[in-house]
């Protein structure tokens, strides 16, 4: 099969993808094999082609936003058959026999594996994941393109909002508004839950009203009108950690996004930390990825959604690359 294999990590500018033939993978016990039809391009992406996360296998086929069909499956496979829509995300296997596991908090298994990271993810024809971690996509109602942003940003948005304990008649804080949070404001306004949005970016402020914030601005310039029940930080800028604690009410949470970021300093404990929670998305367990599909499509107007305007750039000349140097896209 074809696929986009990166080596050695360079900056985007440099076209560290290569196109190449690889062996096609085989379902194994437990396995489905899926004939991808779309791949998202994600910032984590980027992350990994440019070193800003380590390369854990060279050579390493990126993506984890992955939509297709099945078309082989292996012994003992009960939840798929050929034909059928499935997905994949960032989840790629657990050990299955840890004491995370055995407590459904499999995002904290020592043997968790990424798909993109770890495995060979999508940026090629076909993929093989145990039948366990792909995502039933069959009564999904849209194209596989709207489909694959869902399978990270969607799916990572809801894991962090749960992570905030929001309720009904809360009022949330999101700080930076890309497609992972776009996804939360859809969550958390269907549950009744106020959001306030802090980006920098006029045209996101707009989207962010448009799509049913209660108030968005770019607090460096314009102060939060209300003090906030939680919050969750998306942008790796350790700087803003403190003002959106100051920003939270006591007994609240601060939900920490990124998979990676600047330093953090707290000066004031005493006023800005005592009495608040910090948490931090640490990977994805595959029950919040069924969980966010209910949600999403059994109740929620979703649609195409666009990089925020910040990592536009970067996305866009990787899907070029992936895109234009030859007939073959991903």
């Amino acid at each position: 099969m074809r696929a986009w294999i990166l080596e050695k990590q360079a900056k985007i500018e440099e076209r560290p993808l290569r196109l190449a033939e690889v062996p096609t993978p085989r379902a194994k016990d437990g396995e489905i094999r899926i004939k991808i039809l779309v791949c998202g391009v994600c910032r984590t992406d980027i992350h990994i082609a440019e070193g800003d996360l380590c390369l854990r296998k060279s050579p390493l086929i990126l993506g984890h936003e992955i939509v297709g069909v099945v078309d082989e499956v292996g012994k003992n496979v009960k939840q798929f058959k050929v034909g059928d829509k499935a997905g994949v995300c960032w989840l790629n296997s657990t050990c299955g026999t840890c004491k995370y596991c055995l407590s459904g908090k499999e995002n904290y298994c020592p043997d968790i594996k990424s798909t993109g990271w770890d495995a060979d993810g999508g940026f090629a024809e076909y993929i093989t994941v145990s039948e366990d971690v792909a995502l039933p996509l069959n009564d999904i109602r849209l194209e596989p393109a709207d489909i694959a942003p869902l399978m990270c940003p969607g799916i990572a948005g809801y894991a962090a909002f749960k992570l905030t304990k929001a309720q009904k008649g809360d009022k949330l804080g999101l700080y930076g508004f890309g497609p992972t949070a776009f996804c939360v404001l859809k969550v958390a306004k269907s549950m009744g839950i106020e959001v306030y949005v802090s980006t920098r970016s006029a045209k996101n402020i707009q989207d962010a009203i448009t799509h049913g914030a209660n108030w968005a601005a770019d607090t460096s310039k314009e102060k939060m009108p209300c003090k906030l029940d939680s919050a969750i930080v998306f942008p790796p800028a350790g700087n803003l950690v403190e003002p959106v604690l100051s920003q939270v009410e006591q007994g609240g949470t601060v939900v920490l996004a990124p998979v990676s970021s600047s330093p953090i300093l707290i000066e004031n404990y005493t006023e800005n930390l005592w009495g608040r929670t910090i948490e931090t998305l640490y990977n994805l367990k595959k029950s919040e990825a069924d969980e966010f599909f209910e949600i999403a499509f059994s109740h929620l107007k979703i649609f195409r959604m666009c990089s925020s305007r910040s990592d536009r750039g970067k996305q866009r000349q990787l899907i070029l690359l992936l895109r234009f140097q030859t007939d073959y896209s991903c």
